[in-house]
């Protein structure tokens, strides 16, 4: 396992701090529940930056490719990771208003001094990734090789009637 990435969000911000860098898909422990495979590497690039109100926040780039099981034929996927978040920085929920609550443009968190990079980006994934991903045309398993299975509901055909 790599050593861990911690930044202290509001110094990274307020500095104008960059960071980027490449994470082996291997050690994105969340995120390999989800995966086919987990070769292959994911580039990020984190910037800092002060919002609207003195607000610390992070521009989040991820790009890579990621290999996600289909839904329908259960054979793996290449899902492009394209990823461009902007997470502000709030001290306290309470004073977000109501209109940047519903402003999809960005994402608010609670400011932190150790923030895990890692961490972040795996949440970040998370939320990108399709909740169920399928090929736009694909067959079943197994479809069409004629197994000739027996019904478990034919042994009841042999009962209608009887009482």
């Amino acid at each position: 396992m790599s050593q861990r990435i911690v930044i202290d969000s509001r110094a990274f911000a307020r500095e104008a701090r960059s960071l980027q860098g490449e994470l082996p898909i291997a050690e994105l422990a969340r995120v390999l529940d989800l995966l086919v495979d987990s070769s292959g590497r994911l580039s990020y690039r984190i910037e800092g930056s002060m919002a609207v109100r003195n607000r610390p926040q992070l521009l989040l780039q991820l790009d890579g490719a990621l290999s996600v099981c289909c839904q329908r034929c259960l054979e793996g996927i290449v899902y492009p990771v394209k990823v461009r978040s902007v997470l502000e920085f709030v001290n306290d929920e309470e004073e977000l208003t109501q209109e940047e609550i519903e402003d999809d443009t960005r994402d608010f968190l609670p400011a932190q001094s150790e923030l895990d990079v890692v961490a972040l980006i795996e949440d970040e994934l998370i939320l990108d990734l399709p909740s169920a991903p399928r090929h736009e045309t694909c067959a079943l398993p197994d479809a069409g090789q004629g197994t000739g299975r027996v019904s478990p509901f034919s042994v009841l055909k042999g009962f209608s009637g009887k009482a």
